[in-house]
């Protein structure tokens, strides 16, 4: 296989840090694999010694030259795919219709924003979960350490994390909404890939690996959505599996629909995401916009409530640009796709 060549503004192989309870260290990583970018992966969660400290430190963190040409931490997923893009053009992840990838992004954004409440919500909810993920996650990230130490690290990490539920909106009165959200979900997926290969056409895009990395989680190592994803779709199961190297894939521009007629399948799966996802992202931006730190809302007519979060306020004022960018026709063709689904209240 042909490597691309490397960009002097971001030269490879990549370098990174992650761990693999890091959904959005999945992501990336099958992303790279697709797109056969070199890469090294240094097994970390907290600071790697030698190299510099993101500001916010988040999994995966890639290490790339910044404005200067000094080495700088860089996180989030989705502005790193569009770097990497605009660096290297082959086997590319953004379909080339503007109307395509708009709706492309939705999904991914979707996928990051709403569907990890559902990773985190199984995780630090259920016995089952938090016993193994409390044992689990910390022997990933720290390494060899015996048992006395294990048990205390596990308690240390469940102690930090399960107060955290607040911050994803799981609490007594909504997570009856994330879990109906997350099975009705798995149908819409479910029965797109009993006719499809991925989200939109026969070559995976961003929204396909934005829901993967959350799906290696709720599909493959939680036990409760492990248990919930196989009994109600095991195509799913299937799909997360291969989803994790299509480095053989041979793609071509004819693998994606055409976002004119876009299957009844994708119809659904957008129906699904305008059900749950404008309504928290509007009421967010609002509280914010009042200065406001928590906010109250209705999704799928049940009350909701949560702490407000500016990083879903900055998702939502990216996909109003990228919406407002497009021309005339592209913008007709997103509006036509998105019609009835209840994902127009974003824009």
């Amino acid at each position: 296989m042909s490597q691309p060549p490397a960009s002097s503004a971001t030269p490879l192989p990549l370098l990174l840090s992650g761990l693999p309870g890091s959904p959005y260290t999945r992501k990336m990583l099958a992303l790279l694999r697709y797109r056969r970018l070199p890469y090294r992966l240094i097994q970390k969660s907290r600071t790697v010694p030698g190299l510099p400290a993101a500001k916010v430190p988040l999994l995966p963190t890639f290490y790339l030259p910044g404005p200067d040409g000094a080495l700088a931490a860089v996180t989030d997923s989705t502005p790193l795919i569009r770097r990497f893009e605009a660096a290297f053009a082959e086997r590319p992840t953004v379909p080339a219709s503007p109307a395509l990838a708009f709706i492309d992004a939705l999904i991914e954004d979707y996928a990051d924003e709403w569907l990890t409440k559902a990773m985190f919500h199984y995780r630090w909810h259920y016995a089952a979960d938090i016993e193994k993920a409390g044992l689990v996650l910390p022997a990933w990230a720290l390494g060899p350490q015996d048992d006395a130490t294990l048990t205390t690290n596990a308690q240390a990490i469940r102690d930090r994390q399960m107060p955290r539920l607040r911050y994803v909106g799981s609490n007594p009165q909504t997570w009856q909404v994330i879990e109906d959200s997350y099975q009705r979900f798995l149908h819409a997926m479910e029965q797109h890939l009993s006719q499809h290969r991925f989200v939109l056409g026969s070559r995976p895009g961003t929204g396909d690996f934005g829901l993967y990395g959350q799906l290696t989680q709720l599909a493959c190592f939680d036990p409760t959505p492990m248990a919930l994803t196989a009994r109600l779709a095991p195509r799913v199961t299937a799909w997360v599996g291969l989803m994790e190297d299509h480095s053989g894939l041979e793609p071509t521009e004819a693998d994606w629909f055409d976002p004119a007629a876009l299957p009844a399948t994708v119809t659904a799966l957008l129906t699904e995401i305008g059900r749950v996802y404008p309504p928290l992202l509007l009421a967010n931006a609002a509280a914010l916009q009042a200065g406001q730190t928590e906010f109250s809302t209705t999704i799928d007519g049940q009350a909701w409530a949560q702490q407000a979060f500016p990083y879903q306020a900055k998702c939502l004022a990216w996909l109003r640009r990228d919406y407002q960018a497009l021309d005339t026709a592209n913008r007709s063709a997103v509006d036509r796709a998105l019609a009835g689904t209840g994902c127009a209240a974003l824009l």
